[in-house]
């Protein structure tokens, strides 16, 4: 979440959790995979408990069927997206859900909240000023699958577009993430509370 570093007010960034060593897991980490580190078999969670974090946003995994290149393979459904696998979602969603309240329950003085990437991205792109819900550039259909081809030039208006290539945002969609995580425009974008209020507790 580097934009939401940059509302926090941050000037140097968290580093990534494989290079992340002793007392700078305090500081936080980005695990950059969707809730990475949240399993029972990882640890990380613990981890982080056992180092003295105790404010941890964990962001569920956002609408996957709604990926340009999930359209591309299986087709848009009514909603506009590839339902099947945003059934898939929900359900894992639903779990990690019931894991934060698990975890404030159970992790003394621990604040985790839930940020919800669906709720977040549910609307479509024009309601946060985007007009453009396919990739930013001229994607691979071989080598790197999705992802820009190499070489060719991407569209020089981002700001109209929610993908860079098949699979990632923009920077502009990133950041209009991040100030709904950190002051959720709906209830249901954070839970119990968004970032702005987690950093006053």
């Amino acid at each position: 979440y580097l934009c939401a570093a940059e509302l926090l007010g941050f000037d140097s960034f968290i580093p990534p959790f494989v290079t992340a060593r002793g007392k700078e897991i305090l500081k936080g980490v980005n695990y950059a995979s969707g809730v990475a580190g949240i399993r029972d078999e990882t640890g990380y969670r613990w981890t982080l408990y056992s180092y003295g974090a105790r404010k941890v946003a964990v962001s569920n995994i956002g609408l996957l069927g709604c990926l340009p290149e999930e359209l591309e393979v299986f087709g848009r459904n009514a909603s506009g997206c590839v339902d099947f696998i945003n059934n898939y979602v929900k359900l894992f969603n639903d779990k990690l859900k019931l894991l934060i309240d698990d975890l404030n329950i159970n992790l003394p003085n621990a604040r985790f909240i839930y940020i919800n990437q669906t709720s977040i991205s549910s609307g479509g792109p024009s309601p946060v000023g985007f007009t453009v819900d396919s990739s930013c550039c001229i994607t691979s259909d071989t080598i790197a699958k999705g992802q820009c081809r190499k070489g060719e030039v991407p569209c020089n208006n981002r700001n109209q577009y929610i993908f860079f290539d098949n699979f990632h945002p923009t920077e502009i969609a990133n950041m209009a993430t991040a100030r709904r995580s950190f002051n959720a425009f709906l209830p249901s974008d954070a839970y119990p509370t968004d970032i702005s209020q987690l950093v006053q507790t």
